[in-house]
C-alpha cells in the first residue's frame, strides 16, 4: 500500500481511477478543476480505461452520468458552488432514476459576492435531493469515502447517488501524506457494477418517464425508503473496507471522548480537527467535553444523535452553512433527534467559518466554554468583525 503526499482532490482523482469508473463527465471550476484533470492525465497516461464527456455545463456534465449510468455504466463527476446549484434539477433525475452516480464536491460558498473558499452552503441547499452526503475532515478520508461510496450506492438495497464533500483549499489544495490502496485490494472491496435494469439496445425500456398520482406517492416512499437503508449497508461496507485495508473512520456519526462528557460539540468537515485538539487542551485541563463528527449528513443520524444524547448535558452544533432559519441545518436536525431523549440536553447552535473564514482553536474553546457555562443562546454567530466606524463627514 504505497503513502503519498497529495492534495484531497488528487486523493478524489486516485480513488475514481482505483474505483475503474467507466465514464467521467464534468465543467471545469475553481477549486474543483484539479480533480478532472488529474483523471485526465490518468486516462492519457493508459493509466484509466474510461470515457470522459466534454461538456458545456455541469447541468450537462450530471445528465451525461446519469445517461451512462442508465446503460449499466460507473460513473463518477465532480463540481463545486455555483456548477452545484446549476446540478440541481439533475441531482432530483439521479436519484428519481436510482443512478449510483458518484461525485465529488469541493465545498466553497455561494455567490454573490464572489467567494472561493469553503463553505458548506452549497451542498446542504441540496439536502433534500435525495443524495447520500458525506463530509470528509481529511485527504486520507476522502478517498476512502469516495470508494466506500461507490460501493454503497450500487448496493441493490439502495441504489442511489452519492456525494463526498471536502472543504475548500483547506483540503482540495492542502497536501498530507495519504495510504493508497493497491488496485487488487480495491477490486476485491469493490467488485464490477452489477446493474439490476439497466436500457438495453432493441428492448422496450424506460427510465423516469410519466407516473400518475396512483404510483408517483408510492415510489418517493420506496426512495425514502432506500435513504432508511444506508445506515445498515453502509455499516457491513466500512467492515468489509477495514478488512481490506486496515481503516475504519467510524460510521456516520464518528465520536471522540464523548464518553463521560458534560458539553459535546457537534462539527462537519475540517473543523472537526481544530475541535479534536481543543477537546485534548480542555480535557487537560479537567473540561469533560467531547467531539462528534457529522460525516454524514444524508442520511441523517438521527439514531446515533440520540443516544448520544441520552449519556450528555449540553450538545452544541457548529454549522457552515447559513440557510435563513432561526438556526442551521444541522443544528435543526440535531434538535429534531434529539426530542425524543428522555432528558432533552441543553442545546446551543453555532454559525461560523463561512467563506473560508478560519474556525480558531481560541473560537471553538468559546464555544465550548459557553456550553459548559449554560449561557450560549439557542444560535449565535462565531467570529463576527465589528463593524467599522463611518466618520460622520465621510
Amino acid at each position: 500500500m504505497p503513502k503519498l503526499v497529495i492534495s484531497g482532490n488528487n486523493a478524489q482523482a486516485y480513488a475514481a481511477k482505483l474505483a475503474r469508473v467507466g465514464v467521467v463527465a464534468a465543467y471545469p471550476i475553481t477549486p474543483q478543476t484539479t480533480i478532472i484533470e488529474k483523471i485526465a492525465e490518468f486516462m492519457a497516461k493508459g493509466e484509466l480505461d474510461a470515457q470522459y464527456i466534454k461538456v458545456e455545463s455541469e447541468h450537462s456534465a450530471l445528465q451525461a452520468c446519469i445517461s451512462a449510468s442508465g446503460v449499466g455504466a460507473r460513473t463518477y463527476t465532480a463540481t463545486s458552488s455555483q456548477g452545484l446549484l446549476l446540478m440541481h434539477e439533475l441531482l432530483h433525475w439521479a436519484s428519481g432514476a436510482r443512478a449510483p452516480v458518484v461525485m465529488g464536491v469541493a465545498n466553497r460558498a455561494v455567490a454573490p459576492p464572489w467567494n472561493i473558499s469553503a463553505d458548506h452552503t452549497d451542498t446542504v441547499a441540496q439536502r433534500d435531493t435525495g443524495w447520500i452526503q458525506f463530509y470528509a475532515e481529511s485527504n486520507q478520508e476522502v478517498l476512502d469515502t469516495v470508494l466506500q461510496a461507490f460501493r454503497l450506492a450500487e448496493d441493490g438495497e439502495v441504489s442511489l447517488p452519492a456525494m463526498v464533500s471536502e472543504d475548500a483549499f483547506f483540503l482540495t489544495h492542502t497536501v498530507e501524506p495519504v495510504d493508497v490502496p493497491a488496485q487488487a485490494e480495491v477490486d476485491a472491496f469493490l467488485p464490477p457494477r452489477q446493474a439490476r435494469y439497466t436500457l438495453r439496445a432493441g428492448t422496450a425500456m424506460r427510465i423516469g418517464s410519466y407516473l400518475a398520482a396512483d404510483n408517483y406517492q408510492e415510489y418517493r416512499r420506496k426512495l425514502g425508503l432506500a435513504m432508511e437503508r444506508v445506515p445498515q449497508v453502509f455499516e457491513e461496507v466500512e467492515r468489509e473496507y477495514e478488512r481490506a485495508t486496515g481503516r475504519n473512520h467510524g460510521g456516520l456519526l464518528p465520536l471522540y471522548k464523548t464518553e463521560g462528557a458534560d458539553a459535546v460539540l457537534i462539527t462537519m468537515g475540517t473543523a472537526g480537527t481544530t475541535a479534536r485538539a481543543v477537546v485534548d487542551r480542555m480535557r487537560e485541563e479537567g473540561k469533560r467535553v467531547g467531539l462528534a463528527k457529522l460525516r454524514a449528513f444524508r442520511p441523517f443520524p438521527a439514531r446515533e444523535v440520540l443516544e448520544l444524547g441520552k449519556d450528555v448535558g449540553k450538545i452544541g452544533v457548529l454549522d457552515r452553512s447559513f440557510t435563513f432559519a432561526p438556526q442551521g441545518a444541522a443544528a435543526t436536525e440535531v434538535q429534531a433527534a434529539l426530542y425524543k431523549a428522555p432528558h432533552r440536553p441543553q442545546f446551543a447552535g453555532f454559525i461560523g467559518g463561512l467563506g473560508g473564514r478560519d474556525v480558531t482553536p481560541d473560537a471553538i474553546e468559546g464555544m465550548y466554554r459557553q456550553l459548559l457555562s449554560g449561557s450560549a443562546p439557542e444560535t449565535s454567530w462565531v467570529g463576527l468583525v465589528p463593524p467599522k466606524e463611518v466618520r460622520a463627514d465621510a
